[in-house]
C-alpha cells in the first residue's frame, strides 16, 4: 500500500464551472481515486475554489457584489455541482479560509527566509478607465519571441515562453478592448533561474520514468530554456497580504493568486488533517518521501504546476542554488507526475459564456445522468489530445454503448434470474465456455486497474466494456432464455450464476466510472448498493474562527477492494428497473436549440 496524494485543479470562483473544466480535472482525478482506494491504497483527495485575484473583483463589480459575496455564493456551487458528478473528495475546501491564508504566508516567508524572493521594481497593467490593476491574463499581443498573435501577458502558448505583459507587441486588455498604461512598481520575484538545476534535475528524472504523457513533460522542459524571475506579489486590494513589515500593512499589495492558489493542495491537505483531530496527519503524504502525489488539471496549468509550484517547494526547502534551511512545514515532495488532458470544445467551437457556447454542469445533470456524461468524458474525452463534445456523439454513445451494451446486459441478467429462479441460482459443473468468459471478466481487473494506474483511463474504459462485449456474446451464444425443460434446469442456474458473476466482476471494474449506477447494480443483484461511497456537502466551521462555509468530503473506505468477490448463493433478485435512461434523438436539436443554433 502506497500513500497517494490525488490533487485536482482548483476551479476558480468567478462563475459556475461548465462542462469543459470538469473533463479535464474533475472526472480523470475521481476515477483515478477511487480505483487506487479500491487497489488498497491510502488516497487523500484535496482541492477547493480558488477565490483570489483580479477577476473576482471584476465579477464582483458586474454582480453588484462584494468580493467575498461572488466567492461564497460561486464555492456553494461549485461544490454542489461536483458532489452531484460523484467526485469524492476527501476535502474540497476554499481559498478564503483563515487556514490557507496562515499556510500560504508560511510557505512565502520560508522561501523569502531561504533567500528565494528578489526585490525587483517592473511595469504594471492598469486600466485608464478603471484605474485598477489588469491581470497577466486579461491582456493579449502579439508574442514578442514567436510573433504569435493572442499571446496572454503570462504566457505565449504557441511557443510556450514565460511574458510580462509589457512585453507584448501591441497589448490590449481582454476585458475592454482598451491599450493599458504601464506603471513603475515594486514586486517580489520568485528568482527561478536560481532554481532552474534542481528545477531540471527534477524533471530529468520525472522524464526517465518514462510515466508522464509526453506533451506534459516536453512542454516542461522546454519552458526551463528561457526561464527567468517572476513576480509573485500583485497591485490588488483582494488576496493574501505579504507577510512582511512594510508589506503587511499595504491594502493594495496582495501575493499573486497563482503563488497561493498551488499552496492549496498543502493547505487543503493541513485543513484535512486538522478536521480528522489528528493535526499533523497530513505529513504522511507531503513530508514521506515514499508517498506519491498526482496533479489533475487542464494543459493551460502546467506551467504552474511543473514549474512554479515545484520551485516554490524547492525554495522553501532550501533546494536551490542558494541553499536554506528547512522550516516548519518540513521538506516537501515534489510532484510524483503532473498529469494534464487537453481541451474540450464544444459543437466544434471553444466554450464561450459570453457566446452562450457553454453548457454548465448543474444545467446537465439537471437533465441526464451523472454517469452518462463521466462515461462520455472516459471514452471520449481530452485525455491526450483535444476533443469535441457534440450532442450527437453524446447521445449515441450513451444510446449504443452505456444502454445497449453495458445496461443490457444488466438488465436481462437480472430479468432472467428473477424470472427464473428469484435469487442468484447455484452453479452446477462448468462447462470450457463458463470458464472462458469468467476468466475474461477477472482478467478485466488487471488490465483495467493497470490502465488507469498510468492514467488511460479511454483504454481502461475500452478494455472494460470489451469484457462487457465478451460477456454479452456469451449469453446470446446459449440463449438461456430458451433453457425451459427440468433437464435444462441445472444448466440454466450455471449460466445465470456465472453471468451474474461477471456482471458483479464488471460492476466493481466499471464503478471508478460509473460510481452512480455501480450502485444501481448492485442493488439489482441483491446488494446493498453500497459500492460506490459517495461525497458529502457539508455546512463546516473555518477552525480558525472565520466565517463557516460548505465543504465536500466523505467516508470513502467501505468501496469493495479491487478483485472478485464471489457472489453470495441466495440472494433475492427481483424483476429490475433499467439503469440507464435511453435519450431520445430529438434530445440533439433541443440541445442545439439551447446554444442558439
Amino acid at each position: 500500500m502506497s500513500r497517494v496524494l490525488s490533487a485536482v485543479a482548483w476551479p476558480y470562483a468567478n462563475g459556475p464551472r461548465h462542462i469543459g473544466h470538469v473533463a479535464g480535472f474533475g472526472v480523470p482525478s475521481d476515477v483515478f481515486s477511487r480505483y487506487m482506494r479500491m487497489a488498497g491504497h491510502d488516497v487523500l483527495m484535496v482541492s477547493g475554489s480558488d477565490e483570489h485575484g483580479t477577476p473576482i473583483l471584476i465579477a464582483a463589480d458586474e454582480a453588484g457584489l462584494t468580493p467575498q459575496q461572488l466567492a461564497d455564493q460561486n464555492h456553494r456551487v461549485i461544490a454542489e455541482d461536483l458532489a452531484a458528478l460523484g467526485c469524492s473528495y476527501d476535502l474540497y475546501t476554499r481559498t478564503t479560509t483563515r487556514n490557507h491564508h496562515a499556510v500560504v504566508q508560511e510557505m512565502f516567508t520560508g522561501v523569502y527566509e531561504n533567500g528565494y524572493f528578489v526585490e525587483q521594481t517592473t511595469y504594471g497593467a492598469i486600466s485608464p478607465s478603471t484605474g485598477r490593476t489588469l491581470p497577466d491574463r486579461y491582456i493579449e499581443g502579439t508574442c514578442p519571441i514567436c510573433k504569435t498573435p493572442g499571446a496572454r501577458g503570462d504566457q505565449c502558448d504557441a511557443c510556450g515562453n514565460q511574458l510580462d505583459p509589457a512585453d507584448l507587441i501591441d497589448p490590449v486588455s481582454k476585458i475592454n478592448g482598451e491599450t493599458p498604461e504601464f506603471i513603475e512598481t515594486q514586486h517580489f520575484f520568485l528568482d527561478l533561474p536560481a532554481l532552474a538545476e534542481a528545477l531540471t534535475a527534477w524533471l530529468d528524472e520525472r522524464a526517465e520514468t518514462g510515466l508522464w504523457r509526453p506533451n506534459v513533460i516536453r512542454f516542461s522542459q522546454n519552458i526551463l530554456k528561457e526561464i527567468r524571475p517572476r513576480a509573485m506579489t500583485r497591485d490588488i486590494d483582494w488576496g493574501i497580504a505579504v507577510p512582511l513589515d512594510g508589506w503587511r500593512e499595504n491594502p493594495t499589495k496582495k501575493l499573486y493568486v497563482w503563488f497561493d492558489a498551488v499552496i492549496g493542495y498543502l493547505s487543503a491537505s493541513i485543513e484535512w488533517a486538522r478536521r480528522t483531530g489528528d493535526a499533523d496527519a497530513w505529513r504522511a503524504w507531503w513530508n514521506d518521501p515514499e508517498a506519491l502525489s498526482y496533479y489533475f488539471m487542464g494543459k493551460d496549468n502546467i506551467t504552474f504546476h511543473s514549474q512554479i509550484w515545484p520551485a516554490e517547494l524547492l525554495a522553501y526547502s532550501g533546494k536551490g542554488d542558494k541553499g536554506g534551511t528547512e522550516h516548519s512545514l518540513g521538506t516537501l515532495n515534489l510532484p510524483t507526475e503532473v498529469v494534464s488532458s487537453e481541451f474540450l470544445t464544444m459543437e466544434g467551437r471553444k466554450f464561450s459564456s459570453s457566446k452562450k457556447i457553454v453548457i454548465y454542469v448543474r444545467d446537465l445533470l439537471s437533465r441526464y445522468q451523472p454517469d452518462a456524461f463521466r462515461y462520455f468524458v472516459a471514452s471520449a474525452g481530452p485525455e491526450n489530445q483535444d476533443s469535441d463534445f457534440t450532442w450527437s456523439e453524446f447521445v449515441r454513445r450513451t444510446n449504443d454503448e452505456l444502454v445497449a451494451g453495458w445496461g443490457n446486459l444488466v438488465n436481462r441478467t437480472a430479468n432472467l434470474i428473477a424470472k427464473n429462479f428469484g435469487e442468484i441460482p447455484a452453479a452446477g459443473p462448468l462447462q470450457p465456455e463458463d470458464e472462458a468468459v469468467l476468466a475474461a471478466a477477472e482478467a478485466a481487473f488487471g488490465t483495467v486497474g493497470d490502465l488507469i494506474s498510468r492514467h488511460r483511463q479511454k483504454a481502461a474504459i475500452g478494455e472494460a466494456m470489451r469484457a462487457v462485449g465478451e460477456v454479452n456474446k456469451y449469453v446470446s451464444d446459449l440463449e438461456p432464455w430458451k433453457m425451459k425443460g427440468e433437464d435444462q434446469r441445472e444448466r440454466l442456474g450455471t449460466v445465470l450464476h456465472v453471468v451474474a458473476q461477471c456482471v458483479a466482476d464488471l460492476n466493481l471494474v466499471l464503478s471508478p466510472f460509473l460510481p452512480f449506477s455501480a450502485n444501481d447494480v448492485d442493488k439489482a443483484l441483491g446488494g446493498t448498493g453500497e459500492i460506490a461511497p459517495m461525497p458529502q456537502i457539508v455546512d463546516a466551521d473555518d477552525l480558525d474562527g472565520g466565517d463557516g462555509y460548505p465543504i465536500i468530503t466523505g467516508d470513502y473506505t467501505t468501496a469493495p477492494s479491487w478483485q472478485r468477490h464471489p457472489i453470495t448463493v441466495g440472494l433475492p433478485v427481483a424483476k429490475p428497473t433499467p439503469v440507464f435512461r435511453k435519450l431520445d434523438t430529438a434530445v440533439v436539436e433541443e440541445e442545439l436549440e439551447r446554444l442558439g443554433g
